[in-house]
């Protein structure tokens, strides 16, 4: 069982970055499937990116395409994403999820029930 925590949010001008850690805890994260999500008040929870387990895949909402960067450094058992070219629309709490997934062989990475652990999220803002 992995305990995530992540951090790295704050408040930030439009077309401002910033970077989100996703650091687990109790077990490695090599063959964990990453998602990033993130919930907005009023909004449902929705998926922003994800990363595979063993080869590295990854995926983007269409929104953020372009603007986010997901990557994992196992060593450092931390998986980050990247937000740059910042939108108000961003304004989220944003929460990165992990499930257990040896055969990289997960079939519905955007999916919230897909992932077993869950962080308490990090808030972004994005306002002038």
């Amino acid at each position: 069982q992995v305990q995530l925590v992540e951090s790295g949010g704050g408040l930030v001008q439009p077309g401002g970055s910033l970077r989100l850690s996703c650091v687990g805890f109790g077990d490695t994260l090599d063959y964990y499937a990453i998602g990033w999500f993130r919930q907005a008040p009023g909004n449902e929870r929705e998926a922003v990116s994800y990363i595979n387990s063993r080869d590295g895949g990854t995926g983007y909402a269409d929104s953020v395409k372009g603007r986010f960067t997901i990557s994992r450094d196992n060593a450092k058992n931390t998986a980050y994403l990247r937000l740059d070219s910042l939108k108000p629309e961003d304004t989220a709490l944003y929460y990165c999820a992990a499930k257990w997934d040896p055969r990289n062989a997960i079939r519905y990475p955007t999916a919230r029930d897909a992932y077993d652990y869950w962080g308490r999220g990090t808030q972004v803002t994005v306002s002038s």
